[in-house]
């Protein structure tokens, strides 16, 4: 009895899954405003979108957030055994005779009401500390790139499973019926560590839940204008007979990915009128433009791309991923982090003042950092105004700001070297539960029938919610 039953009430959810589905691809057939997975949230939201600034590569945090003036003092001295405790390094310093501690070059200062300690490279970030909530103390236990940016993205370090992006425009649903719920933005010309559009997919999720990137240049969005010769009447009237052959098969095959293809055809038809709108920053007055600085007149910068996530959060976009890489500086950090500080700072300070003076920050959560820190000593040889930092999960810095953020806070403490976490420990899962708990969603509760279990972001570990940076 047991067994039918049990089968039974896994052909019931499964039938209820796949009819959710199908409602989801219809509504966005129609040009509607697609409901999610989730009738009503499940507590009061914070915040009503997601600006995730994603620095590729792994920022040193030892040069940008977390001031350790004991590495100066102790300079070229060896990392102490008591401090590594047997750790495990790459391959890459950890067969140096000698790990050199390496203090940094450039100076720290102390900043807002907070007395936030922010390293002069960052000036602009540094005038919007009272604005920030700065986590010191996140951990991973990835240690190269690949699996660390996929553990970031999608809360596993084995491909393959749902973006957070994903997650929630299956949870939540979409606003907007003219524009994706989920935007990705890669700086263009940049070269590091590669991004695979993988980072932004839907995984086991239905396909219509990933992510689609906008590109700089005449077309934003690959083959979505008409080829020359078809008219846009032409266009419509063969979409209107491709759905029917598509409506045709569903009634035979019941498959809920045909609704999704319906589905996305018909978006790309409206896209082709409100992409060129959205992407057309030539609409912005001067003064915005000079705040995010001389680049963002350059399509596909970093700036560009922070002042078009403003534009898509203002049209509804639930989700807004930037990549930016070029922080993975194993050798001559102190010539490419000041570039990579030079291409970011004025841009994502600018993103938080627009955001602010629009009456938007309050009801979107920015979030900037990368997959791992670096090493308190140098990879490679050090010299009294050069060297490299190596790959460091154990410890590295984010910020967040936005609704239900608690400007003006710094949480977590590393040990004094820089290498271990003294309090606050924050695992990635728990950014993971944070960013959800700030939608309304607990990450418990979100979760997707696949391979029959109820997969979730967070996964099955423990994970808890950082309160300590909330509002």
């Amino acid at each position: 009895f047991l067994a039918k039953a049990g089968l039974g009430f896994g052909g019931v959810a499964l039938a209820d899954l796949l009819l959710a589905d199908a409602r989801a691809a219809d509504a966005q057939r129609r040009g509607e405003s697609v409901p999610g997975a989730l009738s009503r949230p499940h507590h009061e939201p914070k915040v009503k979108r997601v600006i995730y600034l994603f620095q590729s590569g792994g920022p040193s945090q030892l040069e940008t957030f977390d001031y350790k003036p004991l590495l100066n003092k102790m300079q070229g001295e060896p990392l102490p055994d008591s401090v590594r405790q047997g750790q495990r390094l790459t391959g890459m310093s950890g067969n140096q005779a000698i790990l050199p501690l390496a203090g940094s070059i450039f100076p720290f200062k102390q900043h807002g009401q907070c007395g936030a300690w922010v390293s002069d490279l960052l000036p602009h970030t540094a005038k919007m500390v009272d604005d920030l909530a700065i986590v010191r103390s996140m951990y991973t236990e990835a240690i190269n790139h690949d699996p660390a940016i996929t553990f970031l993205q999608t809360g596993n370090q084995i491909a393959g499973r749902p973006s957070i992006g994903a997650w929630l425009t299956y949870g939540l649903g979409s606003e907007n019926a003219n524009l994706p719920a989920f935007v990705v933005l890669v700086t263009k010309g940049k070269t590091d560590q590669p991004l695979y559009s993988r980072l932004w997919g839907s995984g086991f999720l239905p396909s219509r839940y990933q992510g689609v990137q906008f590109r700089s240049g005449k077309e934003p969005v690959l083959y979505l204008n008409n080829p020359a010769g078809v008219s846009s009447e032409s266009r419509r009237a063969m979409l209107d007979e491709l759905r029917n052959l598509h409506e045709l098969h569903a009634e035979q095959t019941h498959d809920p990915e045909i609704e999704t293809r319906i589905a996305q055809y018909e978006m790309a038809f409206r896209m082709q009128s409100s992409v060129p709108e959205v992407t057309d920053l030539s609409q912005e007055p001067e003064n915005i433009l000079d705040l995010y600085g001389p680049a963002v007149k350059t399509p596909g910068t970093f700036a560009a791309n922070c002042l078009l996530a403003r534009r898509l959060a203002e049209r509804g976009v639930k989700f807004i991923q930037l990549y930016h890489q070029g922080w993975d500086q194993h050798g001559g950090l102190p010539g490419g982090i000041k570039l990579q500080c030079r291409e970011t700072d004025q841009p994502a300070a600018a993103l938080l003042a627009d955001l602010k003076d629009k009456g938007l920050l309050n009801e979107t959560l920015v979030i900037w950092g990368g997959e791992f820190g670096r090493t308190n000593y140098s990879q490679g040889k050090l010299t009294a105004n050069d060297y490299g930092r190596d790959h460091h999960p154990r410890c590295f810095s984010m910020w967040f700001a936005g609704g239900g953020i608690k400007g003006g806070t710094v949480y977590g403490e590393t040990c004094e070297f820089g290498y271990n976490i003294a309090q606050g420990a924050t695992h990635v899962r728990d950014f993971h539960a944070t960013l959800l708990h700030l939608l309304g969603i607990d990450h418990e509760r979100l979760t997707y029938k696949f391979q029959g279990l109820d997969a979730r972001l967070t996964g099955v570990e423990p994970a808890r919610v950082v309160k300590e940076i909330l509002a």
